[in-house]
């Protein structure tokens, strides 16, 4: 898998989410296994590049290449400017966000309202080209499968977009107006993919190893872009690398090294975001890694309680102290009780 020059280590990529995909989760998705990795989205208003909120996600101190970052926006001059800027900032890959739902987006016309305005989105595509090429930075396009269902155009805005010069699609499987809702499909990726030269990859619904497979065999897609099973579940990406490759499940984590990973990324994130904002963030990040354990709920509610990194770290590792003297395992989401069985009594047997 490759984009432009950038062959890419496999084909498990973290998508972008605003909120969530900041330089401590990206770093972490590609330590535990991510080919590739995506910035939430960057506006193009050059007014707000200077705000904190926007400098920290334009921050990529340390991160491995290729530095890929999503700019959104309306105006295909402003566009065109967030590209530049960003390029002077070390980024190597740019994608344009055509797929966000949010309304305070799509409000202004911005993310996945672009795609009713196929004459303005296709300007905006060429503007941002115009901006990168010279300099051999590739363009990649995310987008979603249409506006609602009788306005689904996902497939002739991705041949115009690589007519223009875009050099990947990505493809939620959702329109915008079904939001997260129902069930993703991808036979739209199936048919983008049939008709672009271009590598195409399939996001929405793909949460485990074998929906993984089952979705790049069903669409034959270039790669898989995971973004909301990957919440408070980083390691799912090695899990898939090495599904994809062998047909085996990986070992699912030890308390103790999730216990590691989350106390890891705690002090990462303090250090981008500062003590207040830090603690604060931090609170959906603790809750999605507990979701799913004994005394996950009531330990989110009492973290929500807690006003200091200092805390919020002990705190956690408490949680897990206290969960590795009942747990041998943490649940493996996707994986058949007998092979979750046949996991521990062969490690147990070695």
């Amino acid at each position: 898998m490759k984009i432009g020059p950038y062959e890419l280590a496999n084909r498990c990529m973290v998508a972008p989410m605003a909120g969530v995909t900041d330089r401590p989760f990206r770093q972490l998705c590609r330590r535990l296994g991510a080919g590739y990795a995506v910035s939430e989205m960057v506006t193009s208003r050059p007014d707000l590049w200077k705000s904190l909120k926007t400098s920290r996600r334009a921050n990529h101190d340390g991160e491995p290449g290729p530095i890929a970052v999503q700019i959104a926006g309306t105006e295909p001059a402003m566009m065109a400017q967030a590209a530049r800027y960003n390029l002077d900032r070390g980024a190597q890959i740019i994608d344009i966000n055509m797929g966000c739902p949010a309304k305070k987006v799509c409000n202004k016309w911005a993310g996945s309202a672009l795609m009713q305005d196929e004459a303005l989105a296709l300007s905006i595509i060429e503007a941002v080209v115009r901006v990168c090429e010279p300099h051999g930075v590739p363009v990649t396009l995310k987008m979603r499968t249409g506006w609602c269902q009788g306005q689904r155009n996902a497939l002739r805005l991705a041949l115009a977009a690589q007519d223009a010069g875009v050099q990947m699609v990505a493809v939620h499987g959702r329109t915008r107006e079904q939001g997260y809702g129902g069930v993703a499909e991808h036979g739209t990726v199936r048919a983008i993919k049939s008709a672009l030269h271009i590598p195409v990859v399939a996001n929405g619904d793909i949460g485990s190893a074998e929906s993984a497979r089952d979705v790049l065999a069903a669409t034959g897609a270039d790669a898989v872009m995971v973004g909301r099973a990957a919440q408070g579940r980083p390691w799912i990406f090695r899990e898939m690398v090495h599904f994809l490759e062998t047909g085996t499940h990986l070992a699912p984590p030890l308390v103790a090294e999730v216990r590691r990973l989350l106390l890891e990324h705690l002090v990462d994130h303090y250090s981008l975001y500062g003590e207040y904002t830090g603690v604060l963030n931090a609170r959906k990040h603790i809750g999605w890694y507990v979701r799913s354990l004994p005394g996950g709920e009531a330990f989110r509610d009492y973290m929500n309680q807690l006003d200091s990194s200092a805390a919020q770290s002990a705190a956690v590792a408490g949680f897990f102290d206290r969960l590795g003297d009942v747990l041998d395992r943490l649940p493996i989401p996707g994986v058949p009780p007998d092979a979750e069985a046949h996991l521990q009594s062969s490690e147990a047997t070695a």
